[in-house]
């Protein structure tokens, strides 16, 4: 297996490093060609390691989904309330003409 690829990979995550700590404008060059490089990296990664990545995404995504079936049960099981509004409706007649919250 070829290990060319974690050339790309490892200078991508040196780059999303220096990304995250730089506030000038480089940083945001530096943020592209770390994304580049990422992308990069994903195209000459052997197949070995995509398919073990597709599978970690895929089994959590699983885990993800589960969780949110399990919160939309727990909502559907417990009583729901009506939502009111918490403010009255006033009327623009009964305010008047406001300028920043000044009546007038």
């Amino acid at each position: 297996m070829a290990l060319f690829f974690l050339i790309p990979l490892l200078t991508g995550l040196v780059g999303g490093y220096i990304f995250k700590k730089c506030t000038d404008e480089i940083g945001y060059f530096v943020g592209i060609f770390a994304a580049l490089c990422l992308a990069l990296s994903l195209v000459f990664a052997p197949w070995q390691v995509l398919l073990l990545l597709l599978l970690v995404i895929l089994m959590t995504t699983q885990k993800l989904l589960q969780r949110v079936e399990d919160h939309d049960e727990n909502l559907n099981n417990t009583d729901r309330r009506e939502l009111t509004d918490p403010k009255p409706q006033v009327t623009e007649e009964e305010v008047g003409r406001k300028y920043r919250g000044i009546s007038y």
